[in-house]
């Protein structure tokens, strides 16, 4: 990075800095054990004559040890094969109608607040709004490091309890909307799609733009025939900006439909199973208490609102646990 020219090329440079990040994401936590270790043993010197006089300073440079060691163990989890690459998050709204689009949203903001709080940049590729309320689907692709290892812990079927403000009687309401995660790949990654596998349609933007999106058709969605997998884009006002994003988004669907092969849980998920009762991976309960339950983990709190403003990483935590003992020997 410190070499002349190196912003000549701003999406090669773009893509080093980004692996840079990656990287000190590991080492930064050891650098920082190896400070606090050489600090406890200069404390242990001075204290030699007086163990009291510096014990304070040990409890706390134990404490500060136990948690970068902690923050080591969960860099750990992300281990897999893609789990550093940026994240492609689709959202759909399933049963429980226009409540279900609210909570869909709702979803949204979730995510796009974790994703605020983690420093993650994050592109709308897509958004769909529904008719009374909320939002039909919408794809973002979220930016940094292990953005997919991190947010692979949320793909699944999301419940919502609450009274619902659309029942003009207060009843209590049940809703659902689902979560697709797949890895961002560039380039560099070798995926066959055919062009006689692809089916191209071409249509007017939706989101924002102003009066361009709405005089071109700059909006992509692409079918794969042969898996019936199906993508969109509208980011871009250009076509084949469009039609790049909309390709790396097929791309990790490809290759999420080849790992549910060989995961039972992903084979569910792209069995097309119904975004309603019995599918659901967490539970979000606003009435009659307040609970917010993963179902695979267990990892439960009360602070719901919290969760809904982008309070995730227990939830992610427990998740890549789990998946980590699950495959010890």
């Amino acid at each position: 990075m410190a070499q002349p020219g190196f912003w000549e090329e701003p999406e090669r440079a773009q893509q080093v800095v980004v692996k840079k990040k990656t990287c000190y994401q590991v080492v930064g936590p050891i650098e920082s054990l190896q400070r606090l270790i050489e600090d406890g043993r200069v404390l242990i010197e001075l204290g030699a004559e007086d163990p009291k006089a510096v014990e304070a300073d040990l409890v706390d440079i134990d404490l500060k040890v136990t948690e970068w060691l902690d923050q080591l163990e969960f860099q750990l989890m992300l281990g897999g094969e893609h789990d550093g690459m940026n994240a492609i998050v689709t959202l759909q709204s399933g049963a429980g109608g226009v409540d279900a689009s609210d909570w869909c949203e709702m979803m949204l903001r979730m995510y796009l607040k974790w994703a605020a709080k983690g420093e993650y940049t994050v592109e709308e590729a897509d958004f769909q709004k529904a008719e009374e309320a909320g939002i039909k689907n919408a794809t973002i692709i979220v930016r940094g490091p292990y953005a997919y290892g991190r947010l692979k812990a949320e793909q699944g079927v999301h419940r919502l309890v609450r009274i619902s403000p659309f029942d003009g009687q207060g009843r209590r309401q049940t809703s659902f909307s689902s979560v697709e995660v797949v890895p961002e790949f560039d380039d560099t990654i070798k995926i066959e799609i055919r062009k006689e596998d692809l089916k191209v349609d071409t249509y007017r933007a939706s989101g924002a733009g102003g009066q361009h999106v709405n005089k071109t058709e700059s909006a992509i969605r692409l079918t794969h025939m042969p898996t019936g997998l199906v993508v969109a884009c509208q980011a871009e006002r250009s076509q084949g900006k469009n039609r790049e994003t909309a390709m790396r988004m097929l791309k990790g669907k490809l290759y999420q439909l080849e790992l549910s092969k060989r995961e039972e849980e992903l084979a569910k998920f792209y069995d097309h199973g119904s975004i309603s009762w019995g599918n659901q991976i967490r539970s979000y309960v606003l009435q009659p208490y307040q609970m917010c339950k993963d179902l695979r983990t267990d990892v439960e709190t009360s602070d719901v609102h919290g969760v809904l403003d982008g309070k995730l990483d227990p939830f992610i935590e427990g998740y890549l646990k789990m998946r980590k003992d699950a495959v010890k020997p």
